[in-house]
């Protein structure tokens, strides 16, 4: 893993390029991508059933096999283990309440002209969530998606999930039957987004979709935004961990590793002030490596992307955080609340010596859908906000139109829009 220090010479390029990454850049990617929408618009049902026996090697001969049953997702919310089902209910629990209190309300107030003026929040009619289901399985997404929908008041939600040679993780299916998801079809990737997007003969069309997948997912959600929204163009994994030398380097080097073990590219940073202790880390991560099931990708992803940097000091480090706007940030200190204060880009702060991202990502209530490579930036955590629209209420009275369409008629003549002006002018000659 390689070690940096923002005394050397190079240090500002050097981290610049460790941190550039686009995920939907490939010429071929993304005209793949387009043919594939394309096709899922002409042939419907038929060529997503083509497209998911020739990628996922499903063994389905009619499209309706591609479709799980209420039933279905029962039964295998039933047949969880005690302990698993207690933990499943717990997150969802935990999440529903953190979103409830995101719930936005609509508003109005009469001005002093006698006119009403608000705004109404209504949700959603269909939400389409993807949910992962080929090298990575997560039922943990099922919930992030799908319970935000559910308080937003979305009133249908259908989720496609791959299911590679048919298999799927049950617990995926438990957790869309504890979301309240309508409807489930084991269909992935590109052709998946452009079902939701476009509709087929048996797959509704959907306002938005929502939920991380590959590159191909990410490519099909930036060629489909318009046709329905979507929550955002998520890009590989990334932590950073800011500690100084009074942590115990194995919970840290853990947590490093617990974003590199998700991909080759996903991106783990630490920063610390402390070169005693960066040390100390980097001996742990190796130590650590040596025990861990997917260490082949967590080595690559360190290697690739990774980095432990020195700084000189706290204030050297937020202005580093800052610039990476990472997606994952922990700060690792008794006094991470007073130093949260100072950063103003990051998707999910985890705060103190006791709080790893791990809890995020389960069961801690705020969401795991969270903006990556840089776009914390400008963009937020999914949430309720997502699966709500607002539209604006203008009521205007008699008397309290008139100063109003006068201006108007004013501000139109000067912009030549003569249709506007005379239809202003109505309402007070």
């Amino acid at each position: 893993m390689r070690r940096l220090s923002t005394q050397d010479q190079n240090f500002k390029q050097v981290f610049a390029d460790l941190l550039a990454f686009e995920t939907v850049n490939d010429p071929e990617l993304l005209s793949t991508v387009d043919k594939i929408i394309s096709d899922v618009r002409q042939f419907g049902d038929e060529h997503v059933l083509k497209l998911t026996q020739q990628f996922d090697r499903h063994p389905a001969h009619h499209f309706s096999e591609l479709e799980l049953t209420q039933e279905q997702l029962k039964a295998a919310f039933d047949h969880l283990d005690s302990d698993v089902r207690k933990a499943l209910e717990l997150a969802a629990q935990r999440i529903r309440t953190f979103h409830e209190a995101q719930k936005q309300d609509g508003w109005s107030y009469i001005d002093d002209l006698g006119n009403t003026l608000g705004q109404k929040v209504t949700p959603l009619d269909r939400v389409g969530i993807y949910v992962p289901g080929g090298l990575a399985s997560y039922p943990s997404s099922v919930l992030m998606n799908a319970v935000p929908a559910h308080v937003a008041g979305v009133a249908e939600i259908i989720m496609v999930v791959p299911a590679p040679k048919g298999d799927l993780n049950p617990l995926v299916l438990a957790a869309a039957y504890l979301a309240g998801v309508s409807r489930v079809f084991t269909i992935g990737g590109a052709q998946a987004v452009a079902a939701l997007a476009y509709g087929t003969q048996t797959i509704p069309r959907v306002d938005k979709i929502t939920g991380p997948g590959n590159r191909f997912v990410a490519a099909a959600k930036r060629a489909v935004f318009g046709q329905c929204g979507i929550d955002m163009i998520a890009g590989p994994s990334e932590i950073l961990v800011y500690a100084e030398g009074n942590n115990d380097p194995k919970w840290i080097a853990m947590d490093v590793l617990s974003q590199a073990e998700h991909d080759t590219v996903a991106q783990a940073i630490l920063i610390t002030p402390d070169e005693k202790f960066l040390e100390e880390v980097a001996q742990a991560i190796e130590s650590h490596l040596a025990e861990l099931p997917k260490a082949e990708i967590a080595r690559t992803s360190i290697e690739n992307r990774g980095a432990l940097v020195l700084v000189k000091d706290r204030a050297e480090a937020i202005e580093l955080i800052n610039q990476v706007a990472p997606e994952h940030l922990e700060l690792c200190l008794d006094d991470a609340q007073a130093m949260s204060e100072e950063i103003r880009h990051a998707g999910a702060i985890f705060m103190g010596r006791y709080t790893p991202e791990a809890i995020g990502d389960y069961c801690a209530g705020p969401n795991h859908v969270l903006p990556t490579s840089g776009t914390a930036r400008f963009s937020s955590p999914l949430g309720v906000y997502d699966f709500q629209k607002r539209s604006s209420l203008i009521m205007c009275s008699q008397e309290g139109v008139k100063p109003l369409a006068k201006a108007a008629d004013i501000l139109a003549q000067e912009e030549n829009l003569d249709a506007h002006a005379r239809s202003a002018r109505y309402r007070y000659k």
